[in-house]
């Protein structure tokens, strides 16, 4: 989710754009993940999302995307019940914007260099809606020290005039969707609204890859030649979860006001380390 803009860290390793559907392993063959995921959060209680892992971007400014929201922490936008966290959008007005919104960022509460990252999550629907899973920087090392050139994972976008089409990106100074070059894969899966589906991110110090339900779609591979314009991902990332309204893409085909509300629910969060094989 492009925007203008660690609890836990994980070992530091010694690398094209390939587009696949094979396991990140088959590309780092040196490296694996652990078994038992070292940050987490089940959803298994009820109210406010828990505060030692989450922290909540707040406001209406349009997010350097020209978005509708106006992103609160109220409960009528984001809360944990019946053991899913639920962000709710609302067609209200709210601060400047006319819907209500919620942003959930993990950044100084969960911090990452590497691992793999699984949110299982059940998807909005409707035209004008942008729910994003994605990576962002948390240290400003390189560049402009923010977007693009401290680097964004996308490991799911979804623009609900485009039904079921998810989309899997990283945004780099290089390589960003700004000047065209920005390097992703999209795929059409089956009732992502309707169903729960696992949309996952295997980040080694080789490659970054996109995968749905255990599937790699999107898979970008480090190049002896990159440098930090290229590849920004050698510094820790912190997770974003969200629902956008309108914008320059979600909201290129306009906003179908009679959808509303329109929820996104996510089962769990899951993060396993990087390991090196024996």
């Amino acid at each position: 989710m492009t925007k203008f803009i660690l609890a836990t860290a994980l070992l530091i390793l010694p690398a094209a754009i390939v587009c696949c559907a094979q396991p990140a392993d088959s590309v780092n063959n040196q490296y694996q993940f652990a078994t038992t995921p070292t940050w987490q959060d089940e959803f298994n209680y009820t109210g406010k999302p828990d505060p030692e892992k989450w922290n909540y971007d707040l406001g209406d400014h349009g997010w350097g995307n020209n978005e509708l929201e106006n992103y609160t922490d109220k409960p009528e936008n984001v809360r944990v019940e019946n053991g899913h966290l639920v962000i709710e959008v609302k067609k209200e007005t709210s601060g400047k914007q006319n819907y209500s919104s919620a942003r959930l960022v993990s950044k100084g509460k969960g911090d990452f260099l590497y691992g793999k990252f699984e949110i299982k999550a059940r998807l909005p629907k409707g035209r004008g809606t942008w729910p994003a899973i994605w990576m962002l920087a948390s240290e400003k090392n390189y560049g402009n020290k923010g977007w693009p050139d401290n680097g964004e994972i996308d490991i799911m976008e979804h623009v609900g005039f485009d039904q079921n089409r998810v989309h899997g990106n990283i945004h780099t100074k290089a390589f960003n969707h700004a000047i065209k070059t920005n390097k992703g894969n999209n795929v059409l899966i089956d009732n992502v609204s309707d169903e729960f589906h696992v949309y996952s991110c295997e980040w080694t110090p080789s490659s970054v890859s996109i995968l749905i339900d255990g599937k790699a779609f999107f898979t970008f591979t480090k190049e002896p030649s990159y440098q930090w314009a290229e590849w920004p991902f050698d510094k820790p990332f912190h997770l974003l979860l969200n629902i956008a309204v309108g914008g320059n893409w979600g909201g290129q085909k306009g906003v179908d006001d009679s959808i509303f509300p329109q929820k996104m629910e996510v089962d769990y969060v899951r993060v396993y380390p990087l390991t090196e094989k024996k």
